[in-house]
């Protein structure tokens, strides 16, 4: 007797059998449909075939955020589909959707001045008790350290020490902070260096609160776009920010640097990045977790430095964005009992989703996390990594 699931009426029998091109496809990467292996999907609505042939990734996500598929191991199960890169390769009504969003992309400037709170008032401003829940003591809301680091705690302080010292911070200097966030780099600067800072956000809840943490200390925090920026400063620093500045700006975004920056100054950039150039996006992450991100690849930098900036130093630390992602899932679980009122079942799987999805972009190696140190053309002093 065939056993069906109980629940809507749109449920079919769990035994229904994958469409062979999904299943095939999902051969390719490692896994299976209802396999024995813990980075194996397990169905529980096979509604999910059909979400996935007519809306790629975006359904597939949107379909485990509705319970229609589990897996014990998420972060194994997009490492391999991932290095396999099946979200490139399904058929041929999401490869229209793909075409459309490019076109759309060559057509529209998603990241113009007039989104630019957008991604605030979407993502980060969404609660600081989940910030908080989930960040170490710094709120650092970026990949860690871990070369020598045991813990969360231990790496964030590592890549604050870090982006210190590649900076060449001295007591007096005025830093710019693009992307300053909950105010943790700031205040680690103002604190250890002696130098007074500016930090600029586009989130007002993290402008409130860092302007809170760093109170008593020589830090201004403001609530503005990076391309209002005025002034001069000794040394710029922007950290996990550049993911939102988008193709069509990144020679606006790195002239907007030049401007600001003595001759003599050194701008550091932390940003996530591809060994590629893709022109498509993950829909999924577009619409649930950051609208309107894509993230550069080598040659996007390149292009946009060239004639602005001399590179000093190119540092690539992707695998440590695994670990820290991974630590920041295991705090949000264990916080999860006092967020749940506030969040919602929904939102708790679609946060899994995220964080694992975004491990597995690190471990297949399809993400890397890099911190270039740039120096305006004509300056004369010699740098020397700190590495």
């Amino acid at each position: 007797m065939q056993h069906v699931e109980k629940g809507p009426r749109h449920l079919q029998a769990r035994n229904d059998a994958p469409p062979a091109v999904l299943a095939e496809l999902l051969a390719e990467a490692g896994c299976r449909f209802n396999g024995s292996q813990p980075w194996d999907i397990q169905v529980r609505d096979p509604v999910l075939y059909r979400r996935i042939l007519t809306h790629g990734s975006l359904g597939f996500g949107e379909a485990y955020m509705d319970g229609a598929w589990e897996c014990p191991r998420l972060d194994e199960l997009f490492t391999r589909l991932l290095a396999a890169r099946i979200d490139e390769r399904l058929g041929g009504r999401v490869r229209l959707r793909l075409l459309a969003a490019a076109l759309r992309e060559l057509l529209l400037n998603r990241q113009a001045q007039t989104r630019a709170f957008e991604v605030g008032r979407r993502h980060y401003d969404i609660g600081n008790d989940l910030f908080r829940a989930m960040l170490d003591s710094s709120m650092s809301y970026s990949c860690g350290y871990w070369k020598d680091a045991h813990d969360l705690e231990g790496a964030q302080q590592a890549k604050l020490d870090l982006i210190c010292r590649k900076l060449e911070l001295a007591p007096g200097e005025h830093l710019l902070d693009i992307g300053c966030g909950w105010g943790g780099l700031a205040q680690y600067a103002a604190s250890h260096h002696g130098v007074r800072v500016t930090g600029i956000t586009v989130s007002r809840e993290q402008a409130a609160l860092a302007r809170e943490r760093c109170r008593g200390l020589p830090v201004e925090i403001r609530l503005m776009d990076y391309r209002d920026i005025r002034g001069a400063f000794d040394k710029v620093v922007s950290v996990g920010m550049f993911e939102h500045v988008g193709p069509r700006n990144y020679a606006m975004f790195f002239e907007t640097v030049r401007r600001v920056l003595r001759r003599e100054g050194l701008f550091l950039l932390h940003t996530i990045g591809k060994p590629r150039t893709e022109r498509h996006y993950d829909p999924w992450i577009d619409r649930y977790i950051f609208p309107n991100g894509r993230l550069p690849s080598v040659v996007q930098l390149a292009r946009a430095l060239e004639g602005r900036f001399a590179i000093e130093d190119w540092h690539n630390f992707g695998p440590d964005y695994d670990r820290t992602l991974m630590a920041w899932w295991a705090r949000f679980d264990r916080a999860w009992p006092r967020l749940e009122a506030h969040y919602g079942p929904r939102f708790y799987r679609m946060w899994k989703y995220y964080l694992h999805a975004s491990a597995g972009l690190f471990r297949s190696r399809r993400g890397q996390l890099w911190q270039l140190v740039l120096g305006r053309p004509d300056h004369r002093r010699e740098y020397r990594s700190v590495r």
